[in-house]
């Protein structure tokens, strides 16, 4: 037996004499006794099989992680790409859109945080929030943001500034006049109710406006392009949305 456990770890160093220059391994070792040279085998071969099997599996996860993270990267930049094509191919329904769905996502978050529990959710009121979004809203930044670029060109400090408070005497207090009017008539208060409700809940809206959107717009008209400014500024009325919901659900003047 001694003597075919030789004659086998004599074939396997020949077999494996020209990974190591040459030179077979048991020839550059002392003699050693069949039981030693089996097991310094063994630990060879266990050794080499360990190396194997771990770089498959340092292979197969990085190959995994690398595959699941680029099909995530691939469909977040292919919504990306998608967005932004159509709007450069529909801007104005694109914008409208994206603008109904933030004015109606702003208004289920408002009822969330104001419903008591005698209360229920009112589906009507937000798809008379969305519709204004998508029928009101949406189209006239379209038309706002670009005019406004236009007359007032460029990004710099004093052209923003500029743009900023334009936004604040003109187009703030005209989309806050429609936004209260459109959402009581649709509530079915007449046209004294509506006057007495806009002399009522205007005007503290407009101030408290004065704390909120002149950083906002600033942000925008600074940093953000003009086919995107809409998207922001209906991203940044996601807050103001909740209060603003908020105010136009009060009860109408007389019922307080």
């Amino acid at each position: 037996m001694a003597i075919s456990v030789a004659r086998n770890m004599r074939a396997f160093s020949l077999f494996h004499s020209s990974n190591n220059g040459g030179i077979p391994i048991f020839n550059r070792i002392p003699l050693l006794r069949p039981q030693q040279q089996q097991y310094r085998a063994y630990s060879f071969l266990n050794s080499h099989l360990k190396n194997k099997i771990c770089n498959s599996k340092q292979f197969y996860f990085r190959h995994s992680y690398s595959t699941s993270s680029s099909s995530s990267n691939g469909s977040k930049n292919g919504f990306l790409k998608w967005y932004l094509r159509m709007l450069e191919t529909r801007p104005f329904i694109t914008k409208s859109i994206s603008s109904s769905l933030i004015f109606g996502a702003a208004d289920v978050s408002s009822q969330i945080l104001t419903l008591s529990q005698s209360e229920s959710y009112d589906m009507i009121r937000t798809l008379r929030i969305a519709a204004y979004g998508l029928f009101i809203m949406g189209p006239s930044q379209h038309v706002w943001f670009n005019n406004l670029s236009r007359v007032l060109p460029g990004r710099d400090v004093f052209t923003t500034l500029k743009k900023i408070f334009t936004g604040q005497v003109i187009y703030g207090p005209i989309m806050n006049t429609i936004f209260f009017s459109y959402n009581a008539a649709l509530q079915g208060e007449t046209k004294e109710d509506i006057v007495a409700r806009l002399k009522r809940d205007l005007l503290p809206t407009l101030k408290n406006g004065l704390m909120y959107w002149p950083m906002c717009d600033f942000l925008t008209f600074r940093f953000i392009p003009v086919h995107l400014q809409p998207l922001a500024n209906s991203s940044f009325a996601y807050l103001w949305t909740i209060y603003l919901t908020y105010m136009a659900s009060l009860k109408k003047v007389g019922e307080d």
